[in-house]
């Protein structure tokens, strides 16, 4: 059911809109307010999925209440109502987001065309939002111990700055999930998240991977080749173990924090980025700098903000919620019923000594769900737990 509000302050007006809108569509919930005030405090309690508004009102006129609508719920389609003489300023409401204006007396097939096409674009709104909402499902973080819910609480503050965020933690806690929601909910959750592991890069290639490189500028280089940090324009990239970042590389990294610019290997240009930076690492940084591998200036640019993420054997009561997630997300995986865990294997999990952390319990329920009965007994767990 579509909910529509009504804002106007000739009442003559507002019945004539409410009675062509009701027999139109028996679909179509519709509200009324007497004016720009009355309709805003309406909005800020209710939604709505269409507001017609006058354009000159008592109190607070038409475009104060778009303006105002689109701070505060900025999806919702508004169309605007406008008597003869408010031509010009209904045109310019286009210009600060209105969807569409329709004129007084309203026409018809007009008015009703108009509030079809704004309803339809509305659930395409609402539907890629659910969908881009599923999606961030993949990198949900299952917890309701104090740390998680402080690391939650830590992510909702720090997420909308462009402050950059050093995540802590042993391998295998989700530091990587972390980084994800900070992206996600940030202003940059329309640009790219680029994933860097530099763990996993040969220390002679790590800075091509990150600042590209030009033909020729070693044996390989075959062709002119952008790296991780041009990739990364508008949006975030995630720096995974940066402490086993080279020292040439991290100078290179400093350079690119400090002025916003990288070079490409073998190449004397200077090429803008617009890059939000992410890392994270199982190692102690603080050591590493008085062992003279990691760099002390580039560690206080990174470190901005710090978050430790747990191990499992710190937020073991954690552990039931996360059972539950993986044999249901596992199940869908394999296509099977999802099996239930008994509350003796769940306690048998949770007095596990879990040196790999949830990617080790993730490992375990998978193994559990395929080699186990219908529903998992503490016999299954102490049969295929140790393997």
């Amino acid at each position: 059911m579509a909910r529509i509000l009504i804002i106007e302050d000739e009442a003559a007006i507002r019945r004539v809109l409410n009675k062509i809108l009701t027999e139109e569509n028996k679909g179509y919930e519709v509200f009324e307010a007497e004016d720009g005030l009355a309709g805003m405090e309406i909005i800020k309690n209710e939604d709505f999925d269409l507001v017609l508004c006058d354009i000159k009102m008592p109190k607070m006129d038409g475009v104060e209440v778009l303006e105002a609508i689109k701070k505060i719920k900025p999806e919702i389609p508004i169309v605007m109502i406008s008597g003869h003489g408010d031509l010009d300023t209904a045109v310019n409401t286009m210009r600060l987001g209105a969807f569409d204006y329709i004129s007084k007396p309203p026409d018809l097939n007009r008015l009703l065309n108009t509030v079809r096409i704004a309803l339809d674009t509305q659930e395409l709104v609402v539907e890629n939002a659910r969908l881009k909402k599923k999606v961030s499902k993949n990198y949900e973080m299952i917890g309701e111990s104090s740390a998680i819910e402080k690391i939650k609480e830590m992510i909702e503050k720090v997420a909308p700055t462009e402050a950059r965020v050093l995540i802590t933690g042993p391998n295998g806690t989700g530091k990587e999930l972390v980084a994800h929601w900070l992206h996600q909910k940030s202003d940059r959750s329309s640009g790219p998240m680029i994933e860097v592991n530099c763990a996993a890069i040969p220390s002679e290639l790590i800075e091509s991977e990150l600042f590209g490189h030009v033909k020729g500028a070693f044996t390989s280089a075959n062709k002119d080749r952008a790296g991780k940090f041009e990739a990364a324009n508008g949006g975030t990239i995630f720096l995974d173990e940066v402490g086993d970042m080279s020292l040439s590389a991290q100078a290179k990294v400093l350079r690119a924090l400090q002025e916003n610019k990288v070079q490409r290997v073998g190449s004397d240009k200077d090429i803008k980025v617009d890059v939000r930076v992410i890392t994270a690492t199982n190692k102690d940084l603080k050591k590493e700098i008085e062992e003279g591998r990691f760099r002390e200036d580039l560690y206080h640019r990174l470190a901005v903000i710090l978050i430790k993420v747990p191990a499992l054997k710190d937020r073991q009561g954690d552990i039931p919620l996360l059972v539950e997630y993986f044999a249901e997300k596992i199940s869908k995986e394999h296509g099977t019923t999802q099996k239930k865990f008994s509350t003796k294997a769940v306690k048998l999990l949770q007095e596990y000594d879990w040196t790999g952390n949830i990617r080790e319990l993730r490992n375990v329920v998978e193994r559990l769900i395929i080699l186990g009965g219908q529903e998992i007994s503490e016999d299954d767990v102490k049969s295929f737990a140790s393997k």
